[in-house]
């Protein structure tokens, strides 16, 4: 059985820095693209950055480029977010999915394409 396993969040303040990682185990890790998710309270879930299984060319939610880089070790089955420069409305719960396809496409931040999804792991932005 699949399972998708987010860790690395907590609190940090404006301005600071976190990384998350994602560990997908059962899964043919180096044949899906994976992304990564986040909601917000009251909001809905959206989007934040896709990689495909080379690991080249990610995908990002014009919220987060710049600030945001994704990345993964195939090796280790392990997706990596590392977040710079964190602002308040960054606070949210981040989510780690397998996408269904090895490449993301346009269409990448629709949650329909995704077949394994991890629990979540909290990030928090103090002011």
């Amino acid at each position: 059985q699949v399972q998708v396993v987010e860790s690395g969040g907590g609190l940090v303040q404006a301005g600071g820095s976190l990384r998350l990682s994602c560990t997908a185990s059962e899964l043919s890790f180096d044949d899906y693209a994976m992304g990564w998710f986040r909601q917000a309270p009251g909001k809905e879930r959206e989007g934040v950055s896709c990689i495909p299984w080379t690991g080249r060319s990610p995908y990002y939610s014009d919220s987060v480029k710049g600030r945001f880089t994704i990345s993964r070790d195939n090796a280790k089955n392990t997706l990596y977010l590392q977040l710079n420069s964190l602002k308040p409305e960054d606070t949210a719960m981040y989510y780690c999915a397998a996408h269904q396809a090895s490449f993301c496409s346009d269409s990448w931040r629709q949650e329909r394409l995704y077949n394994y999804w991890g629990q979540g792991t909290q990030v928090t932005v103090s002011s």
